[in-house]
């Protein structure tokens, strides 16, 4: 019996991360940040300052390009005001 192939997201949740490097927004407030590390191929980790060591969300370069295109659009616009207003 032959084993099922990894899946390209399996692939990238795999990938060792212990020498990623990460980057923030400058003067972002070092408690309470977004921190990304680019990885091969396009692809991109997230995960928040609070808990480095806990989840780290992952998305391959077709995933992150359409985010970043949703930015660009203002495909979140809406969503971003209500969470600047609650706070």
């Amino acid at each position: 019996m032959s084993h099922p192939q990894t899946t390209a997201k399996e692939a990238l949740y795999a990938l060792d991360l212990s020498n990623a490097v990460w980057q923030v927004a400058p003067d972002s407030d070092p408690s309470d940040r977004l921190e990304v590390a680019f990885l091969q191929d396009g692809a991109v980790a997230l995960r928040h300052s609070a808990n480095p060591a806990g989840t780290i969300l992952r998305y391959d370069a077709q995933e992150w390009v359409a985010f970043q295109r949703g930015l660009e659009d203002g495909e979140f616009d809406a969503d971003m005001g209500r969470i600047l207003t609650s706070a």
